[in-house]
């Protein structure tokens, strides 16, 4: 259990610290492709486009992140195996915390006293669960259910792809969502994974959880990505957050047969909402306030990127309030 929590523990540190890297990369991208009017970076519904999309891919920020989130993502596998889902998943969605506290210094964000409520309600949250959660379930599935998994991670990632490009800069909700409830399947497809305890190739390799897995994980960043792009990262980070919890949780239980203690459901019950309810509340305040523009600066534009018209409002402002930390952190 103690290996399980530090596992799940180093898991969340590297996808909170990925994340912040992530979001200044993306950034950064954003405001070069606004500052050279790029009509390519969007959509014809206001979405980012593959392009703008691969673009910010390749900063140097965006790129240490995802080193950071491949590494989780193993910790994370690791975790999952070795605890039960309603609590792996809940210490790995604490990145937020991680990612609420980085951002002081690498988007120049100050924390309110709501945050900084908020994540001691996750934190005390946490404390509840470990104590509560006992063994976790043997993980041995029907390969129907396999099959199964694969198809809903197909579902997922497909349909949130063309939701996201069909709705523009309205999705950024929607994506983070999506998103995570396909790290929510990756979480139950290492669980359920064939092959692996003894290691076996070949079972392995004819697992369909192990397709699951990949589309997954790989749709499930692709979709984060968006989200990072797109308007209200904090509503879509909440959004990620309930997705990739709650689900493989109940699953976990339900289908798994993960426990708690004996005696202890109920504080694994109120740890498990409690700290979800504290992971939304992290993001929710940590909304940025944006002030309203004068009618001058709407007419002149003063304190935008060259090509700001170009971009949609709430981006546009968000990138304004957050520009300046953005850029010492390496743009």
């Amino acid at each position: 259990m103690i290996i399980g929590l530090l596992t799940a523990t180093a898991a969340s540190a590297c996808y909170g610290t990925g994340s912040v890297l992530q979001a200044v990369g993306s950034r950064k991208s954003a405001r070069q492709e606004a500052a050279k009017a790029s009509s390519s970076a969007l959509t014809q519904h206001g979405g980012p486009s593959l392009s703008s999309t691969a673009k910010a891919a390749v900063t140097w920020e965006f790129m240490l992140g995802t080193v950071l989130d491949f590494i989780g993502f193993g910790l994370g596998a690791l975790a999952a195996r070795m605890l039960p889902l309603f609590l792996s998943q809940t210490v790995i969605s604490a990145n937020l915390v991680i990612t609420a506290v980085l951002s002081i210094k690498l988007l120049n964000i100050r924390l309110t006293r709501p945050e900084w409520a908020s994540i001691a309600v996750v934190c005390s949250a946490l404390v509840l669960l470990a104590t509560a959660a006992g063994p976790e379930g043997s993980g041995h599935t029907p390969i129907s259910t396999h099959w199964w998994l694969l198809i809903a991670s197909i579902v997922i990632i497909g349909g949130g792809t063309l939701l996201v490009r069909m709705l523009g800069g309205r999705a950024a909700i929607l994506a983070g969502l999506l998103s995570g409830l396909g790290f929510g399947a990756l979480g139950v497809g290492v669980r359920v994974l064939n092959g692996v305890d003894p290691f076996h190739l070949p079972s392995l390799l004819g697992d369909p959880a192990f397709y699951a897995i990949l589309v997954a994980g790989i749709g499930g960043m692709y979709l984060h990505t968006v989200a990072l792009q797109i308007g209200s990262v904090n509503g879509a980070t909440a959004a990620l957050v309930v997705g990739e919890t709650v689900v493989p949780g109940i699953l976990g239980v339900l289908w798994l047969g993960d426990s708690s203690r004996p005696g202890f459901a109920w504080m694994a019950i109120l740890g498990f909402v409690v700290a979800v309810a504290g992971a939304v509340a992290v993001a929710w305040f940590g909304e940025p306030e944006l002030a309203p523009e004068s009618d001058t600066e709407r007419a002149t534009g003063p304190e935008h990127e060259p090509g700001d018209a170009e971009m949609p409002g709430k981006e546009r402002g968000r990138l304004a309030g957050q520009a300046s930390g953005s850029a010492g952190s390496g743009g």
